[in-house]
């Protein structure tokens, strides 16, 4: 089998309907479906299941609620596919997308990851846009600098919707981070990086979905502790941050722009203070040394404005 999708579930019940359909509609048909229910709440995995019937390429596995990592990481286990392709269950693809990845594959054949582009959907605002991946100006597809596409513009270049990886690759970095709720797979995408080529195909084949109600969303905007949240993990990457500039750009603006959320609230202080520490701050803007440098009440007198503004605008509109 070439391709074995997976697609995690939990309490996205108005969703995933449209997700499985367009898996099913794929015109390339050398593919099986694996749906990992993480222990909804909601009648997702009914849904899903009702979905499915018909469907002798495509199970239904759940679990009791593990995260993520842990949904893509058994639903891997339990697939047979030579790539492996995933996609969240409230968002989905063009029907083309397993075509575009396997002839992307068969042409670029020693890449360890490949990605294709994605449109940015928010009905809501009206506002629908291809996210503008760093790549050159009328790049088509090829491999890619990951770390530098990325820095460029801060447009992921490879998302879990948007991605076919390698089993054996997969394999060897040990699957997505365990007890990592926010990032868990930039830590996964930029580990294959170091190690493999990039293929990328800059055309938008997957649909990421901006406009899921905020009960239902699988990234919160809030409450994350160092241990899941990405950002205070990128010790890993020391030796190689050392050497390699690219990256220490791309995690430099990673580190101001993730941790500033902590910043404002003022929590877990030292931990964001030593990671920070690490940021050489000619490679970020320059409101970023004021966020980090000034006494923290100016800091938060200063976002207390911002959000005065933003509500101001929103009123006025």
């Amino acid at each position: 089998m070439k391709f074995s999708v997976v697609i995690p579930l939990y309490n996205k019940a108005p969703y995933v309907a449209k997700a499985i359909q367009s898996v099913l509609s794929q015109t390339f048909s050398d593919y099986e479906l694996i749906i990992v229910d993480d222990g909804s709440g909601d009648n997702s995995a009914e849904i899903a299941s009702k979905a499915l019937e018909g469907c002798g390429k495509c199970q239904l596995i759940r679990q009791e609620n593990a995260g993520v990592s842990m949904a893509r990481n058994n639903g891997v286990a339990a697939s047979h596919g030579e790539y492996l392709c995933f996609l969240d269950a409230d968002d989905w693809w063009d029907p083309h997308f397993l075509q575009e990845m396997s002839e992307l594959i068969a042409e670029f054949p020693d890449a360890g990851i490949y990605g294709a582009n994605y449109t940015i959907v928010n009905e809501t605002k009206k506002k629908t846009r291809i996210a503008p991946v760093g790549v050159e100006p009328g790049f088509e597809k090829g491999y890619i600098n990951y770390c530098q596409a990325y820095a460029k513009t801060m447009s992921m270049p490879l998302t879990s919707i948007s991605v076919a990886i390698s089993r054996t690759v997969f394999e060897e970095m040990g699957g997505f981070p365990k007890g990592i709720k926010l990032g868990e797979d930039f830590l996964l995408w930029i580990r294959i990086a170091l190690k493999h080529q990039v293929a990328f195909l800059n055309k938008p084949l997957a649909f990421y979905n901006q406009d899921v109600e905020v009960a239902n969303r699988g990234v919160k905007t809030t409450g994350y502790e160092p241990d899941s949240f990405m950002t205070f993990h990128f010790g890993q990457f020391a030796e190689e941050e050392s050497k390699n500039k690219e990256l220490k750009v791309l995690l430099d603006k990673i580190r101001v722009y993730s941790l500033l959320r902590f910043r404002v609230r003022n929590e877990y202080a030292d931990a964001v203070a030593l990671e920070i520490k690490k940021v050489d701050f000619d490679n970020v803007e320059k409101k970023y040394r004021f966020y980090y440098k000034a006494p923290y009440f100016l800091v938060w007198l200063y976002a207390q404005m911002v959000k005065v503004g933003s509500s101001i605008k929103r009123i006025l509109r």
